[in-house]
């Protein structure tokens, strides 16, 4: 059964392990990681995840100069997370720069850890991508255009929403990675989210996986609420 990723959007390990409490201990979980976390804590906060058993998507978008993004994945690699990104924004040379560094990074006998690029934020609306960023194509056009360029600096797949999959997949193939966001059950609040869908629309369009984060952690009772979310992703509900 497919999982949902978590998002660990908290500040602190504590707070994380007390989430983490609340899930039975045999529970594989596929938890993302993201900037507030690993600058409070460090690679350290990956390694205690792997180490009691979980995936990790590490989400820190990487957006910088080629060599220093290489750089910068020679050591992520070295931690074992599943998934890791950068920002399509920075360009094909970043990206094949990113991708070599995974490659030399990882470790003898491990798999490469699967690597996508971020389009547009999910609290990106059109009006404001066209008046902050000057791009003056629509939004399905922006993100689009960068899913080609992703795929051909050799990346498994994209961060995009749900509602561009079919798009992203026209430009693309089916085997590219769209790694959804912004999922929202139907009784939850959209909250600063733009291009939002329920997990069963997630499914019904194809996304690859699915990120969801406050309908969890912010839930009383988390782990009834992942259950709940996880079958409406594999289409139970």
């Amino acid at each position: 059964m497919n999982r949902p990723v978590i998002a660990l959007d908290f500040p602190s390990k504590q707070e994380v392990v007390f989430f983490l409490e609340q899930f039975p201990t045999e529970e594989s979980l596929f938890l993302k990681v993201g900037m507030e976390l690993f600058y409070k804590e460090g690679p350290q906060i990956v390694e205690l995840l792997i180490e009691a058993g979980h995936d990790v998507f590490l989400d820190l978008k990487l957006h910088d100069i080629p060599n220093t993004v290489k750089s910068a994945m020679k050591n992520i690699a070295s931690l074992g997370v599943k998934i890791t990104n950068v920002h399509a924004a920075g360009g094909t040379e970043m990206m094949k720069a990113a991708l070599e560094g995974l490659v030399e990074g990882t470790p003898s006998g491990q798999k490469r850890p699967e690597l996508i690029a971020v389009t547009q934020l999910t609290s990106t609306s059109e009006e404001q991508m066209q008046a902050d960023q000057l791009i003056k194509a629509s939004l399905e056009e922006s993100v689009a255009h960068y899913a080609s360029i992703t795929k051909k600096a050799g990346l498994d797949g994209v961060v995009c929403s749900a509602l561009e999959v079919e798009k992203i997949r026209s430009v693309t193939d089916d085997a590219f990675i769209c790694l959804t966001p912004g999922i929202r059950p139907s009784n939850s609040a959209v909250g600063d989210q733009k291009r939002v869908v329920t997990p069963s629309r997630a499914h019904e369009i194809g996304s690859s996986y699915i990120v969801v984060g406050r309908p969890i952690t912010q839930s009383e009772t988390p782990y009834e609420s992942y259950i709940a979310i996880k079958k409406e992703w594999n289409g139970e509900l």
